[in-house]
């Protein structure tokens, strides 16, 4: 099995040109939209501000080296990737929004978002819903 290894940090990964962070890990989603290359940023910082919006009481971190939105435990996710925004609500909300998301390429609990095609009003609904669907389960 071959691998290749990063010229800049030296890790051994068996993809070729893996994506991965070089040295340390971002601490703040600011540090991670700033880490990303420059033409992906203008959607990163919009999907973060609908979900700041939409969900000012959820706790912004850096999870799984993604920025990370909280209540009690991680509800949702997003990431950059080479050529769409992997946004993670968890295999319910994909379920629950099946029909919604036809234009986008989905699998369990992941939707991909190609850049410049962020659905504002879509990503607001899958937020409240799973942050109200995490509310129901507390109760019971």
């Amino acid at each position: 099995m071959s691998t290749w290894k990063c010229p800049k940090c030296g890790r051994e990964f068996q993809n070729i040109n893996q994506s991965h962070y070089c040295g340390k890990k971002p601490q703040t989603i600011d540090e991670y939209i700033l880490f990303q290359d420059e033409e992906k940023q203008a959607d990163l910082y919009l999907l973060r501000q609908i979900l700041q919006q939409t969900l000012p009481e959820a706790e912004e971190r850096i999870s799984w080296s993604m920025p990370t939105y909280r209540k009690n435990h991680n509800i949702l996710h997003f990431a950059a990737a080479k050529k769409h925004i992997g946004f993670y609500p968890g295999p319910e909300a994909v379920e629950e929004f099946r029909e919604d998301l036809e234009k986008y390429s989905i699998n369990k609990g992941t939707i991909r978002i190609p850049y410049g095609e962020i659905d504002v009003e879509l990503i607001k609904k899958i937020a409240l819903w799973c942050w109200s669907e995490d509310s129901i389960s507390e109760k019971k």
